[in-house]
């Protein structure tokens, strides 16, 4: 007998589901889209993020992982008469209770063949009239894919996008929880990554306080892209998930969707998130744009606050203070903060005659929009020195965070590490010295991965 260990036998189910309400019908062109297995074919991407929705609540946050264990599962498409069939094949026992698919989890799954389909139909290269070379077309084609998912209504601003990290300790966690409790009452709805750690924390939060508030439209929007939700599977309490392209899709649609802003501590993706805003709000033409962001986590997270503050006073100068507030210990004020900031979004909108849903006077330029791959040579091209204008170099300080993400999560980026060693990073001396302690108390604080030993996909040259 071997004393090699065996990889383990999970259980699985065979199903046949039927959507009904989330996803209508698919054309002929969509369903042959997502069922084509060639290479630059929809199928393997629609597989990985089906399992990752299948396996919701996961705690692992490699991407591959999933697909190990459970490497016989399939997902199959069908148009028919009366409408859409989805069959699984070998899919995780865990989304289902007595050989029924969760409700939740069969949403989230719709969700998926839903954005997929629409993405490999819409925004195909010359497709109808939406030119992705141009700022107001990437604005257009986000617009299109959240309003395909159903989830821009005319309603009140109420809407508070949550930021942090996957991988964060208990105390941060219980204060997301908090925080998110004390919006719930107050009828603010969350949107966050849709994954774990503070991305969960102030949904779970705001469930009970909206329950509390008899509040019964409530929404926690999960907002995800296909390079990362296999890392960060969407956490059971998010009822509206949407799955944009790439990360700058993503990153265009947390700020047109949302009224507020809050970040709770986390790693390299948040700090991705903090440069990418504060880039935007930075421009001349949003300097009277009302955006409330607040950074909070509890009292003993006050130093990391601190050294996130150095670091954007070194590199974006001090005005960039100006437009977030630090607020350690007190869910409460938080809130408070923040729905009087909310109200002021909704003065403003009225006042410019602009839409609660969507937030088209927000004026993004074309660098933070077009998706940037982070190839080693790319990386290291990357412009990280004093003399050029704030948002310049916020754009490549969030581009060179975003490369790392990739490098610690994403398939490709672990697969360019894996083949060519870890990317190079250099600029002038002060803004490497920060960003290289920046990074290392990432790493000391475990923020870069949730569990195992981390080894950096990244080398800081000054």
């Amino acid at each position: 007998m071997s004393d090699q260990a065996q990889p383990a036998i999970l259980p699985t189910v065979d199903a046949h589901i039927y959507p009904r309400g989330a996803l209508d019908v698919l054309s002929r062109d969509e369903v042959a889209r997502l069922r084509d297995a060639s290479a630059g074919g929809m199928h393997e991407l629609l597989r990985r993020c089906a399992l990752a929705v299948l396996t919701s609540g996961s705690a692992s946050d490699d991407p591959r992982a999933a697909r190990e264990l459970y490497p016989d599962f399939d997902i199959q498409v069908l148009q028919q008469d009366r409408g859409v069939r989805i069959d699984l094949v070998k899919a995780p026992a865990m989304a289902f209770v007595d050989g029924e698919i969760i409700r939740g989890v069969a949403e989230l799954l719709f969700a998926v063949v839903r954005d997929l389909a629409y993405t490999a139909i819409e925004l195909r290269e010359g497709h109808g009239n939406r030119d992705l070379g141009t700022s107001e077309g990437i604005t257009d084609a986000v617009f299109g894919l959240l309003r395909n998912a159903r989830i821009l209504h005319p309603i009140d601003p109420n809407l508070v996008v949550c930021w942090g990290g996957h991988s964060i300790n208990r105390d941060e966690y219980l204060y997301t929880k908090q925080v998110g409790y004390e919006l719930g009452l107050r009828g603010l709805d969350i949107c966050t990554g849709c994954g774990p750690g503070a991305m969960k924390g102030p949904m779970k939060g705001a469930t009970i306080a909206h329950a509390k508030q008899r509040h019964r439209r409530m929404r926690y929007i999960g907002i995800t892209e296909p390079g990362i939700i296999a890392a960060e599977s969407p956490n059971p309490i998010v009822n509206h998930l949407v799955i944009m392209p790439d990360i700058e899709k993503r990153l265009e649609a947390f700020v047109r969707m949302g009224h507020g802003i809050i970040v709770f501590p986390g790693g390299v993706g948040t700090a991705e998130e903090i440069l990418y805003l504060l880039g935007i709000l930075l421009r001349e033409e949003n300097a009277k744009l009302p955006f409330p962001l607040i950074l909070t986590g509890p009292a003993a997270s006050a130093p990391y606050f601190e050294q996130i503050d150095r670091f954007i006073r070194l590199t974006l100068g001090e005005d960039a203070t100006s437009r977030y507030r630090i607020i350690v210990g007190d869910p409460a004020q938080v809130a408070k903060k923040m729905t009087a900031g909310v109200r002021k979004v909704r003065e403003y909108r009225i006042a410019e005659k602009d839409s609660f849903f969507f937030n088209w006077s927000l004026e993004i330029p074309l660098a933070f929009q077009q998706p940037f791959v982070p190839t080693h040579e790319a990386m290291a091209a990357l412009d990280l020195h004093h003399g050029r204008k704030p948002h310049e170099l916020a754009a490549d300080l969030r581009r060179a965070f975003s490369g790392i993400v990739a490098g610690n999560v994403k398939e490709d980026g672990m697969r360019r590490i894996e083949q060519h060693g870890p990317f190079r990073i250099s600029g002038d001396a002060d803004i490497m010295q920060a960003l290289d302690a920046l990074l290392r108390a990432f790493v000391e604080q475990r923020r870069m991965k949730i569990s195992g030993a981390y080894r950096p996909c990244y080398e800081v040259v000054a």
